[in-house]
């Protein structure tokens, strides 16, 4: 281990800055990769996964959606006789606009207060005339004019005139002040032409981008939201901006565990109190095949599932589709429960274990061998291929570098050395996450049995400790929920838009249907494949029933999701600390701890994945080394993580984590009926009283 600290300290010594924050102005080689990533391979593997599939009129009704923004054209007005009035939408740098006054304008420039015009295309600042105090300014003579010819020259005894002096300093451009015999400096009435970069757009001005005129509605970091002043009108029917479209990805997840819930017979209702039993080990039996209990295998996937998508991702369903949202995300997780149990179950049927007693389970074996028994071997392998290798890209981005950047974004909050130099953070990260990897699925399942409960259980009794505050408002934030669920209010998009929101929560928090879980509950020591598999249904209803469903009657009682902060960990953090003032710290050290467990678990589904992408070629003694060679690989990324910020990258990471449904859903759909017949079997023994129970 301490070979491995060395290597990722070398590591350290050898980054350079946070890649967000580049000292050179050169792109590093790890921002252009990010880059091409983006253009070539994020946006089209985006735009195949969250194709949007619609089922429905996806309109809004006739005279709604005045101020949305939809199809990049900003809805401005509805005329009954001549319907929508539409102005497009557009984002340009600062840089390239140029401001436009439509009218006069008072402002301050340098130390004088000036009527700025515009004369064609020249900007035209008139000075009033007035006192000014010269002191500290350059002030340089100028003669006095001549006097017109024919005009009688002075006498020699009246008093001097003021005497003109060109002042420097007061404004971006120099004026003339008149003093007096006394010293009192009066300004003149003047004009003086402007440089168009005088004037900066803000919110409300009026700019020229290359020759078309643009109103500026938002401003942020250098960038330009412009409604353009040309506008077009339209009778026909707005397409419904927010919530009614539902991605393909979320289509598929939803339609799995919809199948799967009416084809294992509601196995999520009626298995769930067993599920319990032998989650508290009533059926263990010491003799079992595998490497860990049934509770440490259920940890290790709940480990990887509870993370931030409780945290942030319920606040923005609720923020986006409502109160409602949250009984959907409810459904969501309910159906998502058996999704969990067919493909668990099926990582017990095909696991393989060796001679030393190591497992290695999953789709990547379900899919190859469990395919080719319906005589679909060619495909069970390249789909089993697929799902390995979007599981690999998973482990190491969203799964891992992610979890890095995130966590180290909360420490950085409230440890300034931290914040200053994110490689030591990362290096101590790295060291803690390979103190547990190295030992493989067994060490994982022990730390994982011990953080989830702790983390899950301090998150759980905060939110709980809120609502008995609160207990006055529990029934009316119910009725509320359950009202919008059916009737939303029209901003929301209607009954379909607030059911998408949350089963597009639910799915990417609790991984149903992804394949993941089976990996680590195929380790699980027992010889009753549907035990494992009713053991796993209880992932979502933990992750999503029970720690989504707190974190959403929080924000919705606290009325937190009314707050437009732009982020949902914010929103969350803001709903706690109205009554637990200090819980911003407490979510800082869950967010650090929900990112660990995510790690601890994704190493061992991307090493088992690495594994059997090379299991036909190495003997046990280099299956050991290219193991050991992926941990290593996991921990200096868990460093890279830390320091870099590649958005790019990591969207494309987390896509791949979502990919892995569709060979896993659809492998699993094809193997239901051995699934099938194996829990009939199961459940009729086990109604029948023919199994025993541990005392």
């Amino acid at each position: 281990m301490h070979r491995l600290l060395s290597l990722l300290l070398l590591l350290l010594v050898a980054l350079p800055a946070r890649a967000e924050e580049p000292a050179e102005p050169e792109p590093s080689f790890f921002q252009q990769l990010d880059s091409q990533f983006g253009q070539y391979i994020v946006g089209n593997l985006a735009a195949f996964l969250f194709w949007d599939v619609v089922f429905w009129d996806n309109s809004l009704p006739q005279g709604e959606g005045v101020g949305e923004v939809i199809n990049d054209e900003e809805v401005v007005s509805y005329d009954p006789g001549e319907g929508y009035t539409l102005a497009s939408r557009s984002t340009v740098a600062a840089s390239d606009a140029k401001v436009v006054l439509t009218e006069p304008q008072e402002m301050t420039l340098g130390q004088l207060k000036v009527t700025v015009s515009q004369d064609g295309d020249q900007l035209v600042a008139t000075v009033q005339p007035g006192p000014v105090d010269l002191a500290g300014f350059s002030a340089t003579p100028i003669a006095p004019p001549e006097p017109p010819a024919g005009e009688p020259l002075p006498e020699e005894d009246a008093p001097a005139p003021p005497q003109r002096v060109l002042v420097e300093g007061l404004a971006p451009f120099p004026v003339i002040a008149e003093v007096d015999a006394e010293g009192q400096a009066t300004l003149i009435e003047q004009k003086a032409k402007l440089p168009a970069e005088v004037l900066k757009p803000g919110v409300g001005s009026t700019v020229d981008v290359g020759g078309a005129l643009g109103v500026v509605v938002a401003v942020d970091d250098g960038q330009l939201s412009l409604r353009s002043t040309a506008s077009r009108t339209s009778s026909d029917p707005l397409p419904n901006p927010s919530n009614m479209v539902l991605p393909f990805i979320v289509a598929w997840l939803v339609a799995g565990a919809v199948y799967f819930t009416v084809r294992m017979g509601f196995i999520n209702l009626r298995g769930f109190w067993h599920a319990i039993e032998v989650t508290r080990g009533q059926y263990d039996d010491p003799n079992d095949p595998g490497e860990i209990s049934h509770f440490q295998a259920l940890s290790s996937a709940l480990s990887a599932t509870v993370g931030l998508g409780n945290i942030a991702g319920v606040a923005i369903a609720v923020a986006v589709g409502g109160p409602g949202a949250i009984f959907w995300m409810i459904m969501a997780g309910f159906l998502g429960m058996s999704s969990k149990f067919t493909e668990c179950t099926l990582g017990q049927m095909y696991r393989i274990v060796d001679a030393e007693g190591h497992v290695s389970g999953g789709p990547m074996r379900y899919l190859s061998a469990g395919l080719s028994d319906l005589g679909l071997g060619l495909a069970g392998r390249v789909l089993a291929i697929v799902f390995a290798l979007m599981c690999i890209g998973g482990s190491l981005g969203g799964g891992n570098m992610f979890q890095a950047n995130q966590s180290y974004a909360a420490v950085a909050e409230l440890v300034p050395f931290l914040a200053e130099h994110p490689g030591v953070y990362g290096v101590i990260l790295a060291f803690f996450v390979g103190l547990v990897i190295i030992g493989g699925i067994k060490s994982i399942g022990r730390a994982a049995s011990v953080i989830v409960p702790v983390m899950c259980g301090i998150y759980v009794l905060a939110a709980i400790f809120i609502l008995l505050v609160n207990a006055a408002h529990v029934p009316d934030a119910l009725t509320t929920i359950l009202s919008q669920a059916f009737t939303p209010e029209a901003g929301y998009g209607g009954v379909v838009g607030v059911l998408v929101q949350g089963f597009r929560r639910a799915a990417f928090s609790n991984e149903a249907g992804v394949g993941s879980a089976s990996i680590a509950h195929s380790a699980a020591a027992t010889d009753e494949p549907v035990r494992e598999g009713i053991v796993a249904l209880l992932e979502p209803f933990i992750d999503t029933i029970v720690v989504c469903t707190m974190t959403g009657l929080v924000v919705v009682i606290t009325g937190a999701y009314q707050q437009d902060t732009g982020d949902g960990v914010l929103m969350t953090s803001a709903a706690f600390a109205s009554v637990i003032s200090w819980f911003p710290i407490l979510l800082s050290v869950a967010v650090v701890l929900f990112a660990f467990s995510t790690m601890i678990s994704w190493s061992y589904y991307g090493e088992r994945c690495w594994l059997y992408l090379v299991g036909d070629f190495l003997s046990p003694s280099g299956m050991e080394a290219f193991s050991l060679a992926y941990k290593v690989l996991f921990l200096v990324f868990v460093v890279l993580g830390s320091v870099f910020k590649l958005g790019n990258v990591l969207d494309f990471s987390d896509l791949m984590i979502l990919g892995m449904a569709f060979p896993n859903i659809l492998g699993a759909v094809l193997l239901s009926n051995k699934v099938k017949a194996a829990l009939d079997d199961y459940w009729g023994r086990y109604t029948s009283g023919k199994m025993e129970k541990n005392p």
